[in-house]
């Protein structure tokens, strides 16, 4: 931008050191790439460009320009790389100004970032070196004041952008148990063999049957029965048999359940022709002509025409005949019972007096029962001290310690987790998120690349990362489902103010620095009505908004508003 006032102390410098008047032309060139100066990536950097007249830098002449930032806050003094400007007799590596036509001068100045920068002014410091005298100009300043806005990102927890990620216990209430037996008949029959009732999955089955009346935490969910019959023979033969069978285990289940005084209802179907079995035993199965077999199955559907076909090939039937036909002529029965877990009530009572009777799922979860984070904690601390190998207790602990606001003991907890599962993406991202409250940007990234699926969480501490870095569009992309305040800040540093004002809007527990960040919105839609009054809510909610609000360019242009004064004074 044009910066004819702020130069023109050094035109009246020049005109005193080279006895005339310089050019309007070189005041008019004189310009600062920005101002107030901007902080980004941790950097503040600025170009200022000019011309040097014609006429004016004389032939044995030298000029060291250097950019110093002085702190108003601090009054720390910081000095950006020098260039130097030689005239056309001098023996040096330097740009050479001509004297006759003149030339450009540009120089780019680079600062690291310091706290106190934001009320500060940029000068032009100038040394003359012509023939054996030197001069040292009067200091020149070509802007004020550094726009420290990016720095506002949260990264501290308890600001309601970052959160810990939690460990999950897998803690079930109602646990299925399945049971599974067969009953298998001979051919053209549906009577139930005594062999049958002693095979090993009977059995099993009876005696499942028999432990829900036996344990008061078990009952029986439901009982399944499938009956089928092998694909020979005639459909209407088939269809009488799968029923008939169909039948005969569901008397048989009933008797059970009647024995232990359960009324359940049996979910009983049937299957007149077994193809679908027919084909899995076969693949499965050595048979000779296997792949014929296979091939009479996916040329022909209708099951007369299979039949007479499989057939046909005589040595390979009888082993059908012998070997697999006679596993499909079965009932089979599957019984599912529900093992009901202690109640929620249970596990709170027992988790107060003996937290060494529950395993270290229940223990988790008595955790979530907590509604207090100090409850939690506790609940938490006893899984540390129980269970010493199990990562997901120091982990939630330290989550716990984060929500309140402890950061150094959560990283404790954090690092013990990592200790016991350096896999595990949620403890890395947990990692990942007290190294940028302690402003390690290099290792938090790290963790998080170690950090995959744990959700947005991860999405948004990859936006703290890139808002650092000044990638600001793709901190928008990162935060673009999020109401929150770093989200605002995104499209604010990315100069979508009406994206921002949106989200700022929206944002459903607002802070100190919700108000404060609307009231930058306001600043840069020249709505300083908005800035007086959401400035006076975010001071409301954090006293230390008084102090930066009265320092910070943002608000620069309200530096004559009455209002504005009265608050930050």
């Amino acid at each position: 931008m044009k910066r004819k006032s702020l130069f023109l102390t050094l035109a009246v410098v020049l005109l005193t050191l080279f006895s005339c008047k310089p050019p309007k032309e070189f005041i008019d060139g004189l310009n600062v790439s920005v101002n107030p100066l901007e902080e980004h990536a941790g950097q503040v950097e600025v170009t200022i460009d000019g011309t040097f007249p014609n006429k004016y830098f004389t032939k044995k002449m030298t000029m060291t320009v250097t950019p110093v930032l002085k702190s108003k806050l601090t009054g720390e003094v910081i000095k950006a790389q020098p260039k130097t400007y030689q005239g056309e007799k001098v023996k040096g590596n330097d740009q050479v100004i001509k004297y006759k036509v003149g030339g450009k001068y540009s120089q780019t100045a680079k600062f690291d970032y310091k706290p106190g920068m934001e009320s500060s002014e940029l000068y032009l410091q100038c040394v003359v070196v012509n023939g054996k005298k030197e001069y040292s100009l009067p200091e020149v300043k070509v802007a004020d004041g550094v726009n420290i806005t990016p720095l506002l990102v949260s990264v501290k927890p308890g600001t309601g952008d970052l959160s810990a990620a939690i460990t999950p216990d897998k803690f079930q209430r109602i646990i299925e148990e399945k049971q599974d037996a067969e009953i298998r008949y001979l051919i053209n029959q549906s009577t139930i063999r005594n062999s049958e009732l002693k095979s090993d999955g009977i059995v099993a089955l009876t005696k499942a049957i028999q432990s829900v009346k036996d344990t008061t935490n078990r009952e029986i969910k439901s009982m399944e029965i499938s009956s089928y019959a092998s694909p020979d023979g005639t459909l209407d033969l088939n269809e009488r048999l799968s029923n008939n069978r169909g039948k005969a285990s569901s008397k048989y289940v009933e008797r059970q359940m009647k024995k232990i005084k359960a009324e359940i209802d049996i979910d009983s179907k049937v299957t007149a022709e077994d193809w679908e079995g027919f084909q899995k035993l076969v693949e499965s199965s050595s048979i000779e002509d296997k792949d014929v077999i296979l091939k009479v199955l996916s040329m022909y559907s209708d099951p007369e025409q299979r039949e007479k076909e499989i057939k046909n090939l005589a040595v390979a039937y009888k082993t059908i005949a012998d070997e697999i036909l006679p596993q499909l002529r079965r009932s089979k029965m599957t019984l599912t019972i529900n093992v009901i877990g202690k109640s929620d009530a249970e596990i709170d009572s027992i988790a107060k007096v003996d937290a060494k009777a529950l395993n270290v799922e229940e223990l988790l979860y008595a955790a979530t029962l907590k509604k207090d984070l100090s409850g939690k904690a506790e609940i938490y601390t006893k899984v540390t001290e129980i269970y010493p190998n199990e990562a997901r207790g120091f982990n939630n602990l330290g989550m716990v310690r984060y929500e309140q606001g402890n950061v150094e003991e959560a990283g404790r907890c954090f690092a013990k987790a990592l200790e016991l599962a350096p896999k595990c993406p949620a403890i890395n991202y947990n990692n990942g998120i007290i190294e940028l409250a302690n402003g390690n940007t290099s290792k938090a990234e790290e963790f998080f690349g170690n950090a995959g699926g744990v959700g947005k969480g991860l999405d948004y501490a990859n936006g703290v990362l890139a808002i650092q870095k000044a990638q600001y569009k793709k901190a928008v992309d990162l935060y673009a489902d999020s109401k929150s305040n770093n989200a605002a800040l995104a499209n604010i540093l990315n100069k979508n103010n009406t994206a921002a004002r949106n989200i700022l809007d929206n944002i459903a527990n607002p802070n100190a620095t919700t108000y404060y960040l609307k009231a930058i919105v306001s600043a840069r839609t020249n709505d300083a009505k908005g800035v007086v009054d959401n400035l006076k809510k975010a001071i409301e909610g954090n006293a230390e908004y008084k102090t930066k609000a009265a320092s910070d360019v943002e608000f620069i242009s309200l530096a004559e508003n009455a209002d504005f004064a009265a608050i930050v004074k």
